[in-house]
């Protein structure tokens, strides 16, 4: 599934229009990338939460030359499935 087919399902699940669907998926795709971007978590009960974990600097090799090189440290989304959401799919 992709963006459009998930806008498709929330038209047709929720009655609205594709438009009005398009800026409900927006807007939540939005909420949820401001409060990760501040270092908070979005905590949905039975689907899951969002948060954001902290990576450390690391050494790597180059994949060309083999030689070492430094990996950064950054800081990457994590999703964990709530019960409910573990459930529906087993």
């Amino acid at each position: 599934m992709n963006k459009q087919d998930l806008v498709s399902a929330v038209a047709d699940s929720s009655g609205l229009s594709k438009a009005d669907a398009a800026k409900a998926v927006e807007g939540v795709f939005d909420a949820v990338t401001g409060e990760l971007k501040k270092g908070g978590e979005v905590r949905l009960v039975g689907f899951g939460t969002f948060s954001v974990s902290r990576r450390k600097e690391s050494t790597g090799r180059n994949p060309r030359t083999g030689e070492p090189m430094t990996i950064k440290a950054s800081n990457v989304p994590k999703f964990k499935a709530g019960k409910a959401l573990k459930d529906a799919v087993n």
